[in-house]
């Protein structure tokens, strides 16, 4: 659906995006995590046509012309593009002009789109009068109208209740199950982990890493996670036997083992009946995306 070859952007001395590299299949729900700056709402623009690349090639369905590219992409932006002081009917009738589609074609759609975004009661209010997560959902609407082949989700949660966040999810998920390529875009671990199928994490204008959650953990440095030793008589048995193998720090009661690379679980495992360590004892948590994350980044969410 979507083909990416060594995409470039800058501005001024600073890269954007620097080299990217990326495909999405068709009815994929894609997710794209990283921090700010990390060039994702750039790739975003460009996809759109909002911007021009430096170098590089963007291919979606079977055309790489931007101008060709605007009636197979929908844009939930990051930020809310709605005329606050006209009514939720109205935006959808001006959005659908825009889109070159006729008055028909528009009162069809939009009555059909509110309903699916719950607003439709609410569909002759002027939207200032709107919360933040129903201002949401309208964007969300709007971005149906013409529709498009992919949705393109720029960080679409920002900013609503748990609610309305909900809601938005449901809507993502039913309208990917009908055969929608969806791109996302995040700073929420959880969000991508509900949602995506596959996963590209950015940063610096680069996919870092890119695959499933579960390819994503299989590749952690620390394929252990995070192991607590709680304190027990057995403690002072197992702390020789493998500190060798990793760093043992101190904290609030437990000793966490930090392994090194080679050191696998299936080890630890031997050493434990080795030596008759309590499990009890012994807590092993599986890796997280956001461990994987700070692995590959090395740095936390950057605001």
């Amino acid at each position: 659906m979507i083909e990416i070859r060594n995409l470039h952007k800058s501005y001024g001395s600073v890269r954007a995006l620097n080299g990217i590299d990326l495909t999405v299949g068709k009815g994929e729900f894609f997710g794209l995590l990283g921090p700010n700056g990390a060039g994702k709402s750039t790739l975003m623009h460009i996809l759109t046509g909002l911007l021009s690349a430096d170098r590089g090639e963007v291919v979606i369905g079977e055309t790489a012309q931007p101008a060709a590219r605007g009636s197979l992409l929908g844009l939930v932006p990051q930020e809310i593009a709605l005329y606050v002081d006209l009514s939720a009917r109205a935006n959808l009738e001006i959005f659908g002009g825009l889109y070159g589609l006729k008055p028909a074609e528009v009162r069809s759609r939009g009555k059909d789109l509110l309903r699916l975004v719950n607003l439709a009661d609410r569909a002759s209010e002027k939207v200032k009068t709107f919360s933040g997560g129903m201002k949401r959902r309208l964007n969300l609407a709007v971005s149906l109208l013409h529709q498009p082949q992919c949705l393109l989700c720029d960080e679409p949660t920002a900013g609503v209740d748990p609610q309305s966040r909900h809601a938005i999810f449901e809507l993502l998920e039913a309208l990917n199950k009908d055969g929608l390529t969806i791109i996302y875009t995040t700073h929420y671990m959880e969000e991508v982990e509900r949602l995506c199928s596959r996963i590209g994490i950015i940063d610096d204008g680069v996919v870092c890493a890119i695959g499933t959650r579960t390819e994503l953990l299989g590749g952690a440095q620390q394929g252990l996670g995070e192991v607590r030793l709680h304190d027990c008589p057995e403690l002072s048995l197992l702390v020789p036997a493998i500190a060798d193998h990793g760093e043992l720090v101190s904290s609030n009661g437990y000793t966490q083992f930090l392994p090194v690379e080679a050191f696998s679980l299936s080890r630890l495992a031997d050493l434990v009946q080795a030596i008759g360590f309590p499990r009890s004892c012994l807590e092993i948590r599986r890796p997280s995306l956001e461990q994987r994350f700070l692995e590959l980044t090395g740095k936390a969410l950057r605001e």
